[in-house]
């Protein structure tokens, strides 16, 4: 990733309306799916949203993000609740990602389709994979996000293909296109 588009992200995390927002409400309808023990990864965690969500839920969590801004935010809404969370600078386009295995990954409005492979390999036996991203549909309403970090129809279901689909919604939800899916990896029998 070029530096200025790191710089670019400090600047949209320095804006205080972003990042306090609580977990989305579409997970409460699954949290009997969810892990509530284990170790937790949020990649692109921006100012941490889903990061936080799972140290609340008792998860070792490591929030990832190429923004030092919005990790040093999430790291300050997890001291002022209480929460532990580790955090880690990490451009995903050019350095690994952590080892697993992890209980939890969750990756939301990013797209870099080359990784799930190598989420689907991080996860524990039965830890699931959680993801919300927009879809092709979203440009009819918004010109961003751009095509290119814009999934195509049940493209989400490919990129999981390894895994097994507990739950699947692609659609208008909140004026945003989006699919969002959470995906287990099998325990061994």
């Amino acid at each position: 990733m070029a530096e200025g588009e790191r710089e670019r992200w400090d600047r949209i995390w320095r804006d205080a309306g972003h990042g306090d927002e609580a977990a989305p409400v579409w997970l409460d309808a699954l949290a009997l799916e969810l892990p509530r023990a284990g170790r937790a990864l949020d990649v692109a965690s921006g100012a941490g949203r889903m990061a936080l969500y799972w140290a609340s839920r008792g998860l070792e969590t490591l929030a990832l993000d190429v923004s030092l801004e919005g990790l040093r935010r999430a790291a300050h809404a997890a001291h002022s609740k209480g929460l532990a969370l580790e955090t880690r600078a990490l451009d995903l386009e050019s350095q690994p990602l952590p080892k697993g295995p992890f209980a939890a990954i969750s990756v939301f409005h990013y797209l870099q389709r080359e990784l799930f492979a190598k989420l689907a390999e991080r996860l524990a036996p039965g830890g699931v994979l959680v993801c919300e991203i927009a879809t092709v549909r979203n440009l009819e309403r918004h010109a961003k996000p751009s095509r290119r970090f814009l999934l195509e129809p049940n493209e989400l279901i490919g990129l999981c293909a390894t895994l097994e689909i507990v739950f699947y919604r692609e659609g208008w939800q909140d004026d945003r296109c989006e699919a969002r899916i959470l995906a287990r990896r099998a325990s061994p029998a």
